[in-house]
């Protein structure tokens, strides 16, 4: 009887619990916008808890669903193209294989997963049909067929279900990224051979493929000039014997423009220091516009900012100007001689639209206020935007830019257990680290609760991240953001630390020396950040907890090796635990040498569990691309060994970035419940 009781209360507080974090975590999260050449069809995906599906509108009528996928399978979508006609849609389901070959499979469906191109015609009411497997799609100039990628070559086929998938070219290397010429009959694409990279172009009439200034160097990015006539292409230098790539750090880069019927390049810029990598790591790294202009992203002023030219190299210019202000994404308008970006001018821990000439620069703001816009994109003329706000996760937003309007496309979007007015207004926080660095963060912390509560340091992961004062703008920084307003209205005061590595402070900040394996130095900004919440007079300077994944899950071990006074419980999302342990995983971009395992370790948790008392809980995917499960393997063992309480949660067949909807409410769920059980 006893039992039968003790089983009835477990079931009703984990009923309560989970209506308590629904009312944070229960709205559909839109993302992956594209749009018809003339506007009239606008097409994104939406996740409603785990179910993934894509949105239709056209022109002044309600947004519809054009796929059906009820399940909570982990499956994404993405990669949505239009017909040149605006009559046809393709998209893609499932994601990448690891190095296995393995498709994300995370509810571990017994039929398996793969990841496949479909296709949707707009005037049929038929479900989209599945094409081919494949990634990458891109149509035709006359819309009959797409180009697609699959096993490191280029494909094409016809729509047409039955249709045989046929090699565009064989050709060495991991062959990629193909764009049409202006006149359609020749295919700029780029063949990545390991330690060099060439620049190729294919005719469609000759079956040919010519290679363009062919180096010893690894050639990307290239595109057409608005003629066809020329190309332009970013060159970095290749690998030399016994080089070991850090692609955390930057790269000296350069700007090449190629004759296409000579194939003779022409360096027409080149960067003054390693003030590439990073400012290249975008959609669009390259342009050239129709108004015969040539854009590209550098930060050789400490800042990333997008930079225009003339073909020849002349008269240069920064067109996103400011200090203290960094770009992310770029779209052109339909005329060509303007860009509208999205970046933290003006307002360091937000991101807003800005409008900008290609020519002259001298940056307009499009959006501005509490909000967070990204990602701009047009559907004809017309301007869209992804926002967020501090309780109104991602959406798609038209732009009015006379009125000075943000409107929402999915007004019908339902989620019945979320509460906008459950989310307080997180603030900005700024205080230093011990050398002196300066720390941005944001506190969540509900005033209207009385008394003294528990503090919780949260870390984000990457470390190329950044958080913000509302809503995400990534669907995993989404879902923390929400568990942080959760732990909130549960008591508790959460700082969310902006830590050293990371995006929008400028190069400096994100390449801070003796970070990571090479001295752990942003673990510091980790230690102030709990030395803020412990000077809070509301709360507890004795319950001090943290958490965060990935590089926050490296940062949550790291404060309770160092530091035990401080830090009283951690919860661990799929961490790196010992930099010097050779894998297939996040350690190997940084880089490391021999010579360096002796550091890496050192900086690493596992280098201090002889300090190491207060309770864990470790959180993993057994399929993480990203850092490997052995990393919580090793460290879960060792501290089960020393008798440290411990405390797991496997998820078999998820990976790095958790997606099911399903694992996030157990991980939040267990996560609030293990904070509340050690520092309650």
């Amino acid at each position: 009887m006893k039992k039968l009781v003790f089983l009835f209360f477990y079931i009703i507080s984990q009923t309560v619990l989970a209506q308590g974090l629904e009312r944070f975590f229960s709205h559909p999260f839109e993302s992956e916008m594209t749009a018809s050449a003339d506007g009239k069809n606008v097409a994104w995906v939406i996740n409603d808890q785990g179910k993934r599906n894509v949105l239709l509108k056209t022109g002044n009528e309600l947004p519809r669903v054009i796929t059906n996928y009820e399940q909570d399978d982990g499956q994404e979508i993405s990669q949505l193209a239009f017909s040149p006609n605006g009559t046809k849609l393709i998209f893609v389901r499932g994601g990448s294989a690891n190095i296995r070959g393995e498709h994300p499979n995370p509810a571990s469906l017994a039929d398996g997963a793969e990841q496949a191109i479909y296709f949707k015609d707009l005037s049929s009411k038929n479900s989209p049909s599945k094409i081919t497997s494949g990634s990458s799609p891109l149509f035709s100039p006359d819309g009959l067929k797409i180009l697609f990628a699959k096993d490191g070559q280029i494909y094409e086929t016809n729509l047409d279900i039955n249709a045989v998938p046929q090699l565009l070219f064989r050709a060495r290397g991991h062959n990629y990224n193909p764009k049409f010429s202006p006149n359609g009959l020749e295919i700029l694409f780029t063949s990545d051979r390991g330690d060099h990279a060439f620049t190729g172009i294919y005719n469609t009439a000759t079956k040919k493929i010519r290679w363009v200034s062919p180096d010893i160097s690894s050639d990307n990015f290239p595109v057409w000039s608005p003629d066809g006539k020329s190309i332009a292409f970013i060159r970095t230098a290749g690998t030399k014997i016994n080089e070991i790539k850090n692609y955390i750090s930057g790269m000296k880069f350069s700007v090449w423009v190629a004759d296409v019927e000579s194939l003779r390049a022409k360096m027409i810029w080149s960067s003054p220091a390693d003030d590439g990598g990073f400012a290249q790591d975008r959609e669009k790294p390259l342009c050239w516009t129709t108004t015969n202009r040539i854009l590209f992203y550098s930060e050789h002023t400490g800042w990333n900012h997008v930079f225009s030219m003339n073909p020849n190299g002349t008269d240069i210019k920064d067109i996103t100007p400011g200090d203290n202000s960094e770009v992310e994404n770029i779209v052109l308008d339909a005329t060509g001689q303007n860009i509208y970006f999205d970046g933290n001018k003006d307002d360091t821990d937000r991101r807003h639209i800005w409008k900008s000439s290609v020519t002259t620069g001298n940056p307009v703001p499009v959006t501005s206020g509490d909000g967070i816009e990204m990602y701009p994109a047009f559907g004809g003329t017309q301007l869209y935007c992804f926002r967020t706000t501090t309780n109104q996760p991602m959406a798609l937003a038209k732009v009015d830019e006379l009125k000075k309007a943000i409107v929402v496309l999915n007004v019908t979007a339902k989620a019945p257990l979320y509460s906008a007015t459950s989310f307080i207004k997180p603030e900005q926080v700024i205080f230093k680290a011990a050398d002196g660095t300066t720390v941005h963060g944001q506190l969540f912390i509900d005033r209207k609760i009385s008394g003294k509560r528990p503090g919780i340091v949260y870390m984000h992961g990457g470390p190329e991240r950044q958080m913000l004062l509302g809503f995400h703008y990534m669907d995993y920084y989404s879902g923390d953001y929400s568990f942080n307003q959760f732990l909130a209205a549960s008591g508790y005061a959460v700082v969310s630390v902006n830590y050293r590595d990371g995006i929008g402070y400028g190069k400096n900040f994100r390449l801070a020396k003796n970070q990571g394996p090479r001295g752990a130095s942003e673990y510091q900004d980790v230690v102030a950040a709990a030395k803020f919440l412990q000077l809070l007079p509301e709360v507890e300077a004795a319950k001090i907890g943290l958490w965060g994944g990935s590089y926050g899950g490296y940062l949550t071990a790291m404060g309770l090796a160092r530091n035990p006074e401080i830090f009283k419980a951690g919860v661990d999302l799929h961490g790196v635990h010992d930099w010097s342990f050779d894998a297939q995983d996040a350690t190997n971009s940084w880089g490391l040498t021999k010579k360096e395992m002796e550091v890496a370790f050192s900086s690493s948790p596992v280098a201090d569990l002889s300090k190491w008392v207060a309770p864990v809980l470790f959180i993993h995917g057994d399929d993480d691309r990203n850092v490997q499960f052995q990393q919580t393997t090793d460290l879960a063992t060792k501290l089960r060994e020393k008798n440290i309480p411990v405390e797991v949660i496997v998820f078999p067949d998820e990976v790095h970035g958790f997606l099911k909807h399903e694992t996030w409410l157990r991980v939040f769920n267990s996560a609030k419940d293990f904070f509340d059980r050690k520092l309650k």
